[in-house]
């Protein structure tokens, strides 16, 4: 699956399908719809402790808005993410998902620093247990960000698709992200806009 580049462009919702119209969004179902639009693939916990609601005020209006048709939900594993409904393809969502994890992402930029670590590499840069890096590696595979190439005994990763695609999720959703990793990623952008000049 070859990744492309995603247009950031807001569609129409079906029509009919919401019930709450703008003006009628207000109090915290109004601050749950703008969290989980400035920063698609948050989870229930992520909204709870951003907002300041408890858990029960943050699925209320979560299910309210769903029902509504503003906002969909995935579930990878014990996580629901929430996005905006009509913005994001499920690769999109993929990579948001895994933006909004400080664990899978480190991982995921490690690799991408890296060009190709072996499990070992990135548990030693990480500081994590290799049961833990194991189970981030396999959740990147299974959303088809990463590949893995069998070289010998070892198994190294690499990004799977363009890394362009990435840049720009963070550059519009995680701009504090994107401003700490730049620098340390400057290279590899580098030697890509290169290969395109030639």
């Amino acid at each position: 699956m070859q990744l492309s580049l995603p247009a950031f462009a807001t569609s129409p919702l079906a029509k009919g399908r919401s019930i709450l119209k703008d003006e009628d969004i207000e109090g915290n179902t109004k601050r749950v719809l703008q969290f989980i639009q400035e920063n698609p693939g948050c989870h229930l916990r992520q909204i709870r402790q951003e907002l300041k609601v408890s858990m029960g005020t943050a699925q209320y209006h979560l299910g309210l808005l769903e029902k509504a048709g503003r906002i969909a939900s995935n579930r990878h594993g014990l996580f629901k993410y929430y996005f905006p409904v009509g913005i994001f393809q499920d690769n999109e969502k993929n990579l948001l998902e895994v933006l909004s994890h400080e664990t899978t992402r480190d991982v995921l930029m490690f690799i991408i620093e890296q060009k190709n670590p072996t499990q070992t590499d990135i548990v030693n840069k990480i500081g994590v247990s290799a049961a833990s890096i194991s189970w981030h590696v396999k959740r990147l595979t299974e959303l088809g960000i990463i590949t893995e190439v069998k070289e010998g005994k070892y198994k190294r990763y690499q990004l799977r698709g363009d890394p362009r695609y990435l840049v720009s999720l963070m550059k519009n959703y995680y701009p504090s992200l994107w401003d700490r990793w730049s620098n340390r990623l400057a290279e590899m952008f580098l030697s890509l806009s290169r290969g395109e000049e030639s």
